[in-house]
């Protein structure tokens, strides 16, 4: 299933299977879904991957 993170007052969604995270929820389902029929990730997928430092650009003081 699906998880959620909230990051900075953002939400970013979590494969269940392997823990990439998305920005959009369509990715991450699909994501789980392959990982779960393969047992592995898709590169074209991950593509989509976002890691958490650059998810949400720092904020300027």
């Amino acid at each position: 299933m699906v998880a959620t993170e909230n990051i900075q007052g953002k939400t970013l969604f979590c494969c269940g299977e392997c823990g990439m995270k998305y920005r959009d929820r369509e990715w991450a389902e699909k994501c789980e879904e392959w990982c779960k029929t393969h047992q592995s990730c898709n590169i074209e997928i991950i593509a989509h991957a976002v890691e958490e430092k650059s998810a949400f650009p720092a904020r300027e003081e």
